[in-house]
């Protein structure tokens, strides 16, 4: 019996690894027609907090317009909160949006 609850729990948990690789927490990202590499911000975190910064600079792309940024890793900011950090994999378009923890 012992042995067949430890098969379950193993076998549970693979489903869930396999369930959620290849995630993308902050947001998702799609191939880029041009093989370029581009952020768009599809949540402006509730449009109340002041100019949106990416790498510590205003980012002058309106919310959902893509624009050209180099891959890897990159931080934003809205208004005083704290920076988030994501990451954007080369030939992609990120869509950001999630603010969240």
């Amino acid at each position: 019996m012992r042995h067949l609850s430890c098969v379950w729990v193993v076998a549970v948990s693979v489903t869930i690894a396999m369930g959620c690789s290849g995630g993308e927490l902050r947001g998702k990202s799609v191939p880029s027609a041009d093989g370029r590499t581009y952020l768009a911000i599809d949540d402006d975190n509730g449009g109340h907090c002041g100019p949106m910064k990416v790498d510590g600079r205003e980012w002058k792309h309106e919310i959902h317009a893509p624009g050209p940024i180099e891959p890897g890793v990159h931080s934003i900011s809205c208004g005083e909160g704290g920076e988030i950090g994501f990451e954007i994999r080369p030939r992609t378009t990120f869509h950001f949006d999630y603010w969240g923890p």
